[in-house]
């Protein structure tokens, strides 16, 4: 068991999170994951209305009581989605966390905080994080250059990106991007996080709604099976490597705008991906943990397994290294 400021915090078991997931984060997961003793998020904007996230939220409610929270992501769109409304049903439903991502969220801060909601806000780097905290959310999820989607533009892996956070954010911290193990877990907390999220590692799991074929090439993929787009655009995603993302890198190379590759990576054609379970349908997003999930069990005997793997590192492996007067000393 481990207790840290997110645990007490979020009112979970475990420090785990599983954060939002277009198209992924649905009741069936969420629900799964809070069962199990972590955190998940279903994500908003997966609901093609806020009238549906309501009946999401519902739907979720009715297979855990445990707690779960729901992510908005803002994002630069020609045709920005209503997040008020958006907001609105969060809050309307009761949800005591929310995890933010995207672009400047500060009325939403403000709106969740003035009804009492918890705020984890993600991103990439040490001074997003640092006006996130200003800006008042409750905790971070610092997203190391590792992970699936957007990663940011300064290329900071984890292994720098999570103590740099932790030498300056006062809140508590959630490492995300490359965990799928106890390994991970305990890394993350040695380098100064109070848990980690995991996005891909969930979307291989018995309950994620995406389709059998998908999880199976997640676990045949290693960790070099990702590709960066939108990185001339400066907009950069890591994405799944297939024949879509190999055009549209090649695009790039040769000058693509945005509006040249927009009908390659359009969201209906990734969504397709999850339900058809062909891998080269369009873009899908997926981390260099890949080379780390060789199965797909359910929520319950992945998140017993990251704990026990943790306990098991840090009594036996870690304790073991020690000299027994350093031992006598640290107990």
């Amino acid at each position: 068991m481990f207790k840290t400021r997110f645990t007490e915090l979020a009112g979970v078991e475990h420090p785990i999170v599983q954060g939002g997931m277009q198209w992924v984060g649905r009741a069936e997961l969420v629900a799964a994951v809070a069962n199990a003793g972590a955190l998940g998020f279903i994500t908003a904007l997966t609901q093609p209305t806020p009238e549906d996230l309501t009946k999401e939220i519902a739907r979720c409610r009715d297979m855990t009581d445990k707690p779960f929270g729901v992510n908005l992501t803002i994002l630069p769109a020609i045709k920005p989605p209503p997040y008020a409304e958006y907001r609105a049903a969060i809050i309307e439903s009761s949800i005591k966390i929310v995890e933010t991502a995207g672009n400047k969220p500060q009325e939403h801060v403000d709106e969740f905080k003035r009804h009492g909601i918890k705020v984890l806000h993600k991103c990439t780097s040490v001074r997003h994080a640092l006006s996130a905290e200003r800006m008042g959310a409750d905790a971070i999820s610092i997203d190391g250059f590792e992970c699936a989607g957007h990663p940011g533009e300064d290329d900071t892996p984890g292994l720098i990106l999570i103590p740099a956070a932790a030498d300056k954010v006062r809140i508590p911290l959630i490492a995300s991007g490359g965990f799928g193990d106890g390994r991970g877990l305990v890394a993350a907390l040695a380098l100064g996080a109070e848990g980690i999220n995991m996005g891909t590692r969930f979307m291989c799991t018995k309950e994620s709604p995406i389709h059998q074929l998908i999880k199976e090439r997640i676990v045949a993929n290693d960790e070099r099976e990702t590709q960066l787009i939108f990185r001339t655009m400066r907009n950069t995603s890591r994405v799944a490597k297939n024949a879509v993302s190999t055009k549209v890198v090649a695009m790039e190379k040769e000058g693509a705008t945005f509006e040249q590759v927009r009908e390659l990576v359009a969201g209906a054609r990734g969504k397709m991906v999850y339900a058809t379970g062909d891998a080269d349908e369009g873009i899908w997003s997926a981390g260099q943990v890949q080379g780390l999930i060789h199965d797909i069990p359910s929520c319950a005997e992945l998140v017993s397994r990251i704990i026990g793997e943790a306990e098991s590192i840090m009594r036996s492996r870690l304790q073991g290294m020690m000299s027994p007067a350093r031992r006598e000393a640290a107990e």
